[in-house]
């Protein structure tokens, strides 16, 4: 049998770069250049972790900001699988995992409650629900290098994945467990707000209550103009800048995080 090929390509223990990272460029570097061919099985975790020497943590990750960028799907019960490119493609490119990948820095996230409820007023009215809809509401806590940088609720209506559950949200991304049912995000709006941090997010984010910081709301739609996701997120304004650049005819948006 044909050895697969991530299982050719080796880490490199002289490299600045973490263990992680390069396993997700090897793994990216396969898809896209169409070695790895959609539909395709990945190697399991065990396989990696004994080829490439590193922890199964180490896997996790790698896996992990693959699947938040839609390059993968993982299968309960039967492992992970590249996805269509196709559908790839349409997907809004943002991953907390990529961004903080990317600036060579470690993402973690820590699950801090879960409910199925009715949603209330304001969200009820921004994704545009029936009086009897119900939601999955989680909240969590956004870590850089161990630290808490982001704390981040999320609303999400019960009916686009029945059967979510706790569990299933601290070993997936919420995004590719949609990308399993054939939702993916197309058009994103963000606003950020300069905020006030109240008891429990500075509990939360470990700075003092009435820290200034940033609401962050973002609603997420997907290819039939539906808004399926709303996120509120509070970040303390001293791990933060942002920039918006201005040119004629077009403006951009930077998020920098000290």
């Amino acid at each position: 049998m044909e050895l697969d090929p991530i299982l050719k390509s080796t880490l490199s223990l002289e490299s600045d770069v973490p263990f992680y990272s390069q396993l997700n460029g090897i793994i990216k570097h396969g898809i896209t250049s169409g070695l790895l061919k959609p539909g395709q099985l990945l190697p399991s975790e065990s396989e990696l972790c004994g080829h490439f020497g590193v922890s199964r943590n180490t896997v996790r990750q790698a896996i992990g900001a693959l699947e938040e960028d839609g390059f993968v799907v993982r299968k309960r019960g039967k492992g992970t699988f590249v996805t269509d490119p196709n559908l790839r493609r349409k997907s809004v490119p943002y991953s907390f995992t990529t961004e903080i990948s990317g600036m060579g820095r470690t993402p973690s996230s820590a699950l801090v409650d879960f409910s199925v409820t009715a949603p209330p007023e304001t969200v009820k009215n921004v994704m545009q629900l029936d009086d009897s809809a119900r939601v999955y509401r989680f909240t969590r806590i956004r870590k850089v290098d161990g630290e808490p940088l982001i704390l981040e609720t999320s609303y999400y209506p019960q009916y686009i994945y029945p059967n979510l559950t706790r569990e299933m949200l601290e070993t997936h991304s919420i995004y590719s467990l949609l990308y399993h049912v054939g939702i993916t995000p197309v058009s994103a709006s963000d606003t950020y707000e300069a905020v006030l941090l109240g008891k429990r997010e500075a509990e939360l984010l470990n700075c003092p209550e009435g820290s200034p910081g940033f609401q962050h709301k973002r609603r997420t739609t997907n290819e039939n103009g539906n808004v399926y996701e709303y996120t509120t997120s509070y970040m303390p304004a001293s791990s933060f800048r942002l920039d918006v650049h201005f040119q004629k005819g077009a403006a951009s948006f930077s998020r920098t995080i000290k």
